[in-house]
């Protein structure tokens, strides 16, 4: 789409909305020119007000990163402030300072910091422009997911108010939305648009979809919120297709149903803890279904089934094409794929199958998807392995696996397995699953008993500085003991 086509698409739809608060005037009665502006005062007067109560949820990310990225047109839009310096947005999605952001804004992240909003009732003109600079502080990682673009931080704030979730079952096309963020680094802006799609899907071949919005979205846009007329979020603004680098009216979201599934997931695990039945996915196209001869040339097939899998198990073989999942019908990866994503290790699933012109139904049990880090913790022991004042299970590197270990630039340490059940410790350290310790306070750490009884001679309150490799990276982690 030409900047020129975008502009006159969006002057349709302000002529258009404005044309329908004229008419609804004229049909109240008899009002005169008086009544027409207080329709059309009304209108902004409510804009204004969502305004003023969204972005007060509405923090702008600036991350420094340890690694130089290349941007391109047609991707994410997280926006590039020097060479290892990135801007990006974010949410509040709960009390107590979550903040929900793109796991691509933090991605390679050596410090994360947030830049709160200003008070409420900052004034317009000049008088904005100088009370509204906000308050810059730390924020730690709580969890990430990469897998859908999305990723939770932490920060000590109590007064950020967290935005409501909209039900996405109810966003239908062509509602009015509002994108917040800093695009451009220009913080607390905030476009208008409609729902240009409710679910929609740039490759075919991922089970991810989006809310596709003609609202104004630009670098620096990422993880900020997409809302409704309500104020209620609709989405997490993720992508843009462009041409030139701006928008011209082709923005994407991380659909809204998407982050309340995995916000307690991230919080709780700093992962999703997704479930898995051993399937390998892949969309059905005309010329697929004619090369293999299927029975269907669209929907979804399975590619490939893991060896030793619950899949496997249940009978389920390649070539397969999935029909319904628990009853459901299923018209095509996307919808088949969410359904999985909301299963759990030990749900059964009743999945309706073609298989040339037979159809047949299998119950398979939904297994954990198991990482290298994820079997350590199944392997931790809790007098062996837990770090209480940190929380968290940790293993010997020299216990890990020699994959793992092979990825390390310090090959000695401490690696984060998991994290004990105790409520907030993980979101004051800022450890993930993955995380070696290598050193505390300037200390070499080599084993848990040396993490144990470093921590053990420092007294409530005391400041901890952990050297950390994370993802091929030395960072600093900066905190106070409880």
């Amino acid at each position: 789409m030409s900047t020129t086509t975008s502009r006159v698409g969006k002057a349709v739809v302000s002529a258009a909305v404005l044309c329908g608060v004229v008419l609804s005037a004229r049909s109240a009665g008899a009002q005169g020119t008086t009544g027409r502006f207080d329709a059309l005062q009304e209108l902004n007067g409510s804009v204004e007000t969502l305004v003023q109560r969204v972005e007060q949820s509405v923090v702008q990310v600036l991350v420094t990163s340890g690694t130089p990225r290349q941007e391109g047109t047609r991707g994410n839009t997280d926006l590039p402030a020097g060479r290892q310096r990135i801007v990006g947005s974010g949410i509040a999605v709960d009390s107590g300072g979550y903040i929900v952001t793109n796991a691509h804004v933090i991605d390679n992240a050596t410090r994360i910091e947030v830049v709160l909003p200003a008070r409420s009732g900052a004034g317009g003109g000049m008088r904005s422009l100088v009370s509204g600079r906000g308050r810059t502080v730390d924020a730690t990682i709580v969890g990430v997911a990469p897998e859908i673009d999305l990723a939770l931080l932490k920060v000590e704030d109590a007064h950020l108010p967290p935005i409501h979730m909209a039900d996405y079952d109810e966003l239908r096309q062509g509602e009015l939305v509002f994108a917040f963020g800093s695009p451009e680094g220009l913080r607390n802006s905030v476009t208008m648009g409609i729902v240009s799609a409710v679910a929609r899907q740039p490759d075919p071949d991922s089970p991810v979809v989006y809310v596709q919005t003609d609202a104004p979205i630009n670098r620096g846009n990422s993880g900020g919120p997409l809302v409704n007329v309500k104020g209620e979020l609709v989405g997490i603004n993720t992508l843009i297709l462009s041409d030139s680098g701006g928008s011209q009216g082709l923005g994407f979201a991380i659909p809204s149903t998407l982050v309340q599934i995995a916000y307690p997931r991230l919080r709780r695990y700093g992962d999703l803890h997704r479930g898995e039945i051993g399937v390998l996915l892949q969309t059905i196209t005309p010329t697929l279904a004619t090369g293999l001869g299927l029975s269907r040339d669209w929907g979804a097939m399975i590619s490939d089934v893991a060896p030793d899998g619950p899949a496997e198990a249940a009978g389920l073989k390649a070539q397969d094409i999935l029909t319904s999942i628990d009853g459901e019908p299923i018209d095509g990866l996307p919808r088949l794929a969410f359904q999985l994503f909301t299963r759990s290790a030990g749900d059964r699933v009743r999945l309706g199958v073609l298989r040339g012109s037979d159809t047949f139904t299998f119950e398979v049990l939904v297994g954990e998807r198991a990482h290298d880090v994820d079997r350590l913790m199944h392997a931790a022991e809790p007098a062996r392995n837990l770090v209480t004042r940190l929380a968290i299970f940790g293993m010997n590197i020299g216990d890990a696996s020699a994959d793992l270990v092979s990825t390390l630039r310090v090959p000695s340490g401490v690696m984060v397995v998991g994290h004990s059940t105790e409520e907030g410790t993980i979101t004051e350290t800022g450890l993930v699953a993955g995380d070696t310790i290598h050193a505390i306070n300037g200390t070499p750490v080599t084993s848990v008993t040396d993490l144990q009884t470093a921590l053990d001679r420092l007294k409530p309150r005391s400041p901890v500085a952990l050297q950390i490799e994370r993802k091929g990276q030395l960072t600093f982690l900066a905190f106070e003991l409880d």
